[in-house]
């Protein structure tokens, strides 16, 4: 009984009135993109594969800045700080202890606890500093190219942790992938298929975490404080400490991102933090439609594969479109392009039901 009681909870949470998505048609739509998903390595090439965990990589930092700015209502612009800090202290842990024995597991559970640490520590001056607003996504900015400025520097051989040259504007290589122990030998997550279902595993965990995380008390009080942070404190919550732990779970998971996507690509730059870097994250999330997770993945994955074709095709143009499809956003629809197309079916389909 008391298994079923907390089983009851847990879908309640999942359910609730902060995320959309309450009916059995919506889990059914969920379950058949689950199970395409699954298929989809059986009817593609291994590139197609490798490019799709390329774009999973980054739906870990959209969530994230979707619980932040999204639920909080604090604009960070420094995800990619995190992100860039995840990734070199995997490259770093990994080509000093090596990927034997799952010890590259150990070196992404490390590398996110320390993008974590940084944000908990940044976090802590921000909020508790009372800086919120512009300002809060100005100092967050100045971090990341702040960081950025300092790893393209540090080209000479004296920067060096251990066996891991930093490289400075070259960035980091040859830092091993994921592997997993195992008793006949290690399983490396490298090439793409297996890597590939270990990310869609970890994005529907994350997913479903989220969703109950932000329809618990804990969400509906965040969400609170976005509306109207004075009301809130008056009604007794301190929320500087939601703030503070908003941001770094969401700071948390754009380090994980960063791991990932350093494990994928065996490399990682300082040009992951700068300044086109730290705004591609906000263009995703305000695209999907920041105030809800799925509209967040939604968006931010149409947006990465239009933004790669761009790119390919005409990659002199890649960042006006994306400057305009912002501004447009902002204008036209503020909830998100994705949020305001769920908006309008949903009123369809009431009038039908009226009918």
């Amino acid at each position: 009984m008391a298994d079923q009681s907390r089983l009851r909870a847990a879908l309640r949470l999942i359910e609730g009135p902060q995320t959309i998505g309450r009916r059995p048609k919506f889990w059914a739509g969920v379950a058949l993109v689950l199970a395409c998903a699954c298929a989809y390595p059986m009817f593609a090439d291994s590139y197609d594969v490798g490019n799709n965990v390329y774009f999973f990589n980054w739906l870990f930092m959209a969530m994230g800045l979707s619980l932040i700015w999204g639920y909080g209502g604090s604009l960070s612009f420094g995800q990619t700080a995190f992100f860039g800090v995840a990734g070199y202290s995997y490259g770093v842990l990994t080509i000093n202890l090596g990927d034997a024995y799952g010890l590259t597991l150990l070196s992404l559970v490390l590398a996110v606890g320390i993008s974590a640490a940084l944000a908990a520590v940044l976090g802590y001056f921000m909020f508790f500093g009372r800086i919120n607003g512009v300002f809060l996504g100005i100092v967050s900015l100045s971090v990341t190219l702040v960081l950025e400025r300092f790893m393209a520097q540090t080209a000479g051989p004296q920067w060096a942790i251990g066996s891991a040259r930093l490289n400075g504007f070259n960035g980091m290589g040859g830092m091993p992938s994921l592997t997993i122990p195992w008793p006949g030998g290690d399983i490396a997550l490298f090439p793409d298929l297996p890597l590939y279902y270990l990310t869609l595993a970890l994005l529907l965990i994350v997913y479903l975490a989220l969703r109950m995380l932000v329809n618990s008390r804990f969400g509906n009080v965040l969400v609170a404080i976005r509306e109207n942070p004075e009301r809130a404190e008056m009604l007794g919550y301190d929320i500087r400490k939601f703030q503070l732990v908003a941001f770094v779970i969401g700071s948390a998971l754009a380090g994980l991102s960063g791991v990932l996507y350093t494990s994928w690509g065996n490399y990682i730059t300082p040009a992951s933090m700068g300044m086109t870097a730290a705004a591609l994250p906000i263009v995703w999330v305000a695209v999907g439609g920041r105030g809800d997770l799925t509209t967040t993945l939604v968006g931010t994955l149409a947006v990465l594969i239009v933004f790669q074709m761009l790119t390919i095709h005409g990659s002199q143009y890649a960042l006006v479109v994306m400057g305009v499809l912002l501004v447009l956003t902002v204008l036209a629809a503020p909830r998100g392009i994705v949020m305001g197309i769920v908006d309008a079916l949903g009123r369809l389909l009431r009038r039908k039901e009226a009918r």
